[in-house]
């Protein structure tokens, strides 16, 4: 998601100012900002002087005020407070507290239609019903379509209406970082790898975002195994969500697939054009703006896949009329159109970020790859990565090797192996090919 804290949002409010204000204005007043807390109605920062406070307030609350908005979608007025004074800074980390952006996703601004209203109505009622209806909620789709937003729901709602129940939201990248981050300190003598079994088994609740990251990845799936295990043989609720069918990550073991598998599945397609319409009116109506009709239905005839697509054209419109004071034309929308197709494409894959995926899919560190050890298993994963960097990249087998410390002969005598050795390892074959969708997966 990419915003999960005050400061995630305030840096993303930043970067919105920045498209109004100078840098000598922002690096003067900006910079000396520091967010206290903020809720559904005030965003609280402390400052550093009564004469700071004083000049943000005359000259950049409106502006501040529309980036809150651009950002989160719902207008929140800022509240500038005087560093010393800490008796308002106490205050209003008490109203703010436990609040984040994964707040605001619900499943009242969940737009329904018909690509995802049975994988609505499974969510709310895992929702409405946390002591089992349906175990595991299995959820998948494309990028882009609702997943996120529909676990979030059934976290913000059970912890709404079940106080006394323990959720626990997390992305399987994170699961899979707090894994090795545990297993690293354990050894150290630590033993944090029972904090981390705590986090997770001793739940009512469990959400995992993105499952398919641990598709190859031995130790994280021998731990998410046995983590659901124990919160299934507790009739704990389990939702997990993919980024298609089942059948399709080949690499997942047999005992997760199989668990998976006796669950219900709930599937997110792209939205039609009703469906559409109407999360750019829903949108529209959080940032408290109204679009021409004309508007809407040239914007959900344009983007047609990704609802995070419609939601920052939505945004870019906001912005612009509450700054220019004008009413958007077709032509300024499609003019956002292409810039948030153009924000949106994917990122280029690099070498860091296959290593970085290899690393994990073999269940070795970074470094090593990089290194100069000669075990078996460093050697493959090592190849692989350079097979992988030749296959998803435009880089030469020069720049290739430069990134790995090695000539470009090395680079392609492991190309050519790696390619000849895939050719009757077919559970090899698939962990490679699961990488790299991955890779292009992470990208978007």
């Amino acid at each position: 998601m990419g915003i999960n804290s005050i400061n995630d949002v305030w840096n993303a409010v930043c970067e919105e100012c920045k498209k109004t204000v100078s840098e000598v204005a922002f690096d003067t007043f900006f910079k000396f900002l520091t967010p206290v807390s903020f809720d559904s109605n005030e965003f609280v920062f402390s400052t550093e002087s009564e004469y700071l406070k004083t000049t943000v307030e005359n000259l950049y609350k409106d502006i501040i005020e529309s980036s809150i908005k651009t950002v989160l979608g719902i207008p929140i007025k800022p509240v500038f407070i005087v560093g010393e004074d800490e008796e308002k800074i106490k205050k209003a980390e008490q109203e703010s507290e436990g609040l984040t952006f994964e707040s605001f996703f619900n499943f009242d601004n969940f737009v329904v239609g018909p690509s995802n209203e049975f994988a609505h109505a499974a969510s709310l009622a895992v929702a409405d019903n946390p002591n089992i209806i349906y175990n595991p909620l299995v959820i998948y789709g494309p990028s882009g379509v609702g997943k996120t937003h529909l676990l979030l729901a059934i976290k913000n709602h059970i912890k709404r209406n079940f106080p006394h129940k323990t959720v626990e939201y997390t992305r399987c990248e994170d699961f899979t970082n707090q894994l090795i981050k545990s297993l690293h300190e354990g050894k150290l003598g630590m033993g944090t790898i029972d904090d981390f079994r705590n986090k997770f088994r001793n739940v009512d609740v469990l959400l995992i975002d993105d499952i398919h990251f641990i598709a190859g990845k031995e130790q994280t799936q021998e731990e998410f195994f046995n983590t659901f295990n124990t919160l299934y043989q507790n009739n704990k609720q389990i939702v997990v969500t993919l980024d298609r069918p089942l059948k399709e990550i080949k690499t997942l073991d047999d005992r997760i697939r199989s668990r998976l598998s006796a669950g219900l599945f709930a599937d997110i397609s792209s939205p039609d054009f009703e469906t559409r319409v109407g999360i750019i009116k829903k949108k529209a109506e959080q940032c408290s703006i109204s679009l021409d009709e004309n508007i809407v239905y040239y914007i959900a005839d344009k983007i047609k896949s990704n609802t995070r697509q419609l939601e920052g054209v939505v945004k870019k419109l906001q912005a612009y009329i509450s700054i220019q004071k004008k009413i958007p034309s077709v032509a300024i929308a499609q003019n956002f159109i292409k810039d948030v197709i153009e924000d949106t494409k994917p990122e280029p894959i690099t070498v860091e970020k296959i290593i970085a995926e290899v690393a994990r899919s073999y269940n070795i560190s970074e470094s090593d790859i990089v290194s100069n050890k000669k075990t078996a298993k460093l050697a493959l994963a090592r190849q692989v990565a350079m097979y992988i960097a030749r296959e998803t990249t435009e880089l030469s087998y020069k720049a290739i090797g430069e990134k790995f410390g090695r000539d470009h002969t090395t680079v392609l005598y492991n190309y050519n192996r790696v390619e000849e050795f895939l050719k009757d390892k077919p559970y090899e074959k698939e962990l490679v090919d699961d990488i790299i969708k991955n890779l292009q997966r992470e990208s978007y």
